[in-house]
């Protein structure tokens, strides 16, 4: 039975209930990609006639063709009573041509149009680089121009539906998806999703944000139950969903595998219906993840909208169930009704409806779309140190050595459903043998070399390569050299977590036997987060230049001779050692490795999603206080602090003014005091209080600025106040207590250049 609270909620939701919440105050410029062959961007706000247009089209609908819009099929595993034309995708929800509705085919994306394991044989997409890569810009107008090339490539692919729009804040360094999402600070997260959704949309398709909420680690993500308090998470992994939705409008938000305090996030009732439908009067439809249903009734009347690649659920619990539970009125028909709305509401918002994406694929601009890939790559590598001024390398160097990780061929990707099978193809790939990715992700490169991106930029010098795999032998050829450059690489996935954040296959000893051979060594490290550096203080140059995508090697060779100025700064606060994070290695291990043991011994029960673990906790008991913050609280000194990242030239700032009361201004002027033309990322933090009662300097607020030597500019930020404010469940909502909060601007988290403060009013908001 529902109960009266319950269906009270429901018919609240139905009648479209709206509660007001702050505009986020820092919304930057944004410019199309090129190629960009969609016009204008979708709507940033509700528009009224896209609720009309989708009640009207309820109205006509028969049952069947209602429950033909709540549950999509996975086509590799797909089944359906009556045929249909799919495409080798993520998922495929049949249209109902006589109404208009278009047939929504899915694809994996967020770093391209995902093909993992070639199941479109021949079918390449661009590769942007990871989207840490992205956040390490700091520049929202790349998320832009990332989301809104890849959006292009969809369309013109005919994918009308984007699982884009990863959010999930790092909270474990260790987390083997990291390399998808946006970084640990809920405003550069929030601001950066939020472009990126708002730039694929912009081809009148549909952007998903995801994963809806707290999907933070991935041993037994599918059923291990993250356990936080609800005031701490509105303030930390909450909100960045929220400014993502506020400035990108997606049309769709994807629920998460994982248990949020106790609730599958795909049947979780606060989750789905009080905060996210009620308190922030989203109108779009939530779709699941793939597998990630657990019931029929409960994951309805919470606030589940549709069962996506059904075939992956432990059941088919949106097909024949869903169609007797409505009948049985153990559904109310009013609540199928606004599923299917939501679902048309979102198709028509985002102008799919009226924009339907091409029946036969299109052409694609894949050497202009290839530009927005290296510009996002060049901006988001960081140099972490270049002692003596080692870079950039001198285009006068006569040998140079590189050493490592196919270095000679390609950049590494990250693997799982965001892998693009890239223009160029894979030069190496390497299937794996066991874990939870081996089905459906490969380690892959990409085909860019940065050996002859180097030997382009260095025509005259001797540049060779030699593998690693014998230290003493990489040593020898590194002596002598004007410079050794030592490619490490470690491989992050989804579905899995690394049980070691140190770099595998004995890469720490060739990095040592180099560095001893050669003062000029180099050490570019790619991978999706930190990495163990214990030969950090032996090589005085270090690059992180992530998973670059398929303009990587070119884009590194660029910021190694200065062609292009490195402006990255670290999204991500990178630990001396694993004791420093929260937890130091991931929760569920013990589990894992249990029924990797029963299925080795022929246990066939250890299959489906789960993989035969059972749920277990994971307690965030840092709570809102994530990544730079905890270590602050914990007075620990990382290896690198968020924000973090060395440029060719120098920056200073001067002339701080404060404005406060309502509303929290700052300004300040940054020059150019060095030498060379560059980019910098000035850092306002704000001291403030949290629900918990602790106090943390936190992001309020960011710009990128380019700048000539001498040149001086401006700067203006103007902070939305939810990002300083606690929140609230008493009141409930967002409260900034009236007083005195103390301010910095910084090159970095913890750094304070200028130091300030201002008297602020008390200010409260709605959820």
């Amino acid at each position: 039975m529902i109960s009266a609270t319950k269906t009270a909620l429901i018919a609240g939701l139905m009648a479209g209930a709206s509660l007001s919440a702050p505009a986020l105050a820092q919304n930057a410029p944004v410019r199309s990609a090129p190629a960009q062959s969609a016009g204008a961007s979708a709507s940033a706000a509700t528009s009224p006639s896209s609720q009309a247009r989708a009640d009207a089209l309820v109205k006509q609908m028969t049952l069947e063709e209602k429950l033909q819009l709540v549950h999509g099929f996975f086509p590799p595993l797909a089944k359906p009573a009556v045929p249909i034309a799919m495409i080798p995708s993520a998922g495929h929800i049949p249209g109902i041509p006589r109404l208009g509705i278009p047939t929504l085919r899915e694809s994996d994306a967020s770093l391209g149009v995902a093909n993992q394991i070639e199941q479109r044989k021949g079918d390449v997409a661009t590769a942007l680089p990871a989207s840490i890569a992205t956040a390490a810009t700091f520049n929202p107008k790349l998320a832009y121009e990332g989301g809104a090339m890849i959006g292009a490539e969809a369309r013109a692919k005919t994918f009308n539906v984007l699982l884009a729009g990863g959010v999930n804040l790092t909270r474990d360094p260790w987390n083997g998806r990291n390399f998808e999402y946006l970084g640990e600070d809920p405003l550069l997260a929030g601001v950066m999703v939020g472009q990126h959704i708002k730039g694929v949309q912009s081809n009148h398709i549909v952007s998903t944000i995801k994963h809806f909420a707290l999907n933070s680690q991935e041993t037994g993500r599918t059923v291990l139950d993250a356990r936080i308090g609800t005031a701490e998470l509105r303030e930390s992994d909450l909100l960045a969903f929220q400014l993502g939705i506020e400035s990108g409008n997606p049309a769709s938000v994807m629920c998460a595998y994982n248990k949020v305090n106790g609730d599958y996030a795909c049947e979780n009732d606060w989750l789905l219906n009080k905060v996210l439908k009620q308190d922030w009067a989203y109108k779009g439809w939530v779709m699941s993840d793939w597998g990630a249903v657990h019931s029929t009734e409960k994951a309805a009347i919470n606030g589940l909208d549709q069962d996506s690649g059904q075939e992956l659920d432990d059941q088919m619990f949106f097909d024949a169930k869903f169609a007797e539970a409505v009948t049985a009125g153990r559904i109310p028909m009013a609540r199928l009704d606004d599923m299917v709305r939501r679902i048309l509401f979102g198709v028509i918002d985002s102008g799919l409806m009226d924009n339907p994406v091409p029946e036969s694929a299109q052409q694609i601009d894949y050497a202009a779309h290839a530009e927005v890939a290296q510009r996002a790559a060049e901006e988001g590598i960081v140099l972490l140190k270049n002692q003596g001024d080692l870079l950039p390398l001198a285009r006068t160097a006569k040998k140079i050595v590189l050493i490592g990780a196919h270095a000679d061929v390609g950049v590494l990707s990250g693997g799982g459903s965001s892998q693009v099978r890239s223009v160029g193809g894979a030069p190496v790939e390497i299937p794996l043998t066991k874990g939870a990715a081996a089905s459906f992700a490969r380690i892959t490169w990409h085909a860019s070399s940065p050996l002859k991106a180097i030997q382009a930029l260095a025509p005259g010098a001797s540049v060779t390569y030699v593998d690693g795999s014998d230290p003493k032998a990489a040593a020898a050829a590194a002596k002598g050299a004007d410079m050794a450059l030592v490619f490490a690489w470690a491989w992050r996935t989804e579905a899995q977590d690394p049980e070691s954040m140190a770099l595998p296959d004995n890469q720490d000893a060739l990095i040592e036997a180099v560095a001893g051979a050669n003062k000029k060594t180099l050490v570019v490290v790619e991978a999706g987060g930190p990495v163990l550096m214990p030969w950090v203080s032996r090589v005085p140059a270090i690059l992180q230049a992530w998973y670059p995508g398929q303009r990587g090697g070119e884009a590194i060779a660029n910021i190694l001779f200065g062609a292009v100025d490195p402006s990255g700064r670290l999204p991500m606060t990178f630990p001396v050692g694993i004791d420093q994070a929260p937890r130091p290695q991931p929760l569920g291990l013990a589990e894992l490795h249990a029924a990797e043991a029963r299925r080795s011994a022929g246990d066939k029960t250890v299959y489906g999603m789960s993989g035969g673990v059972a749920s277990f906790p994971v307690d965030y008991p840092e709570g809102a206080d994530v990544g730079y913050r905890w270590y602050a609280a914990k007075n620990e000194k990382p290896l690198f602090p968020f924000g973090f990242g060395l440029t060719y030239t120098s920056f200073r700032y001067a002339n701080l003014k404060v404005s406060g009361g309502a509303r929290l201004t700052v300004a300040f002027d940054v020059t150019n005091s060095g030498k060379r033309e560059g980019a910098d990322v000035p850092q306002l933090y704000v001291e403030a209080k949290s629900a918990a009662g602790t106090s943390a300097y936190r992001l309020a607020g960011f710009e990128k600025v380019w700048l000539k030597p001498g040149e001086t500019r401006h700067v203006s930020l103007t902070v939305d106040p939810r990002v300083i404010a606690r929140f609230d469940n008493a009141a409930p909502g967002w409260i900034v207590d009236a007083g005195a909060y103390r301010l910095r601007i910084g090159h970095f988290a913890g750094d304070a250049a200028l130091e300030g403060a201002a008297n602020l009013d008390r200010v409260t908001a709605r959820p």
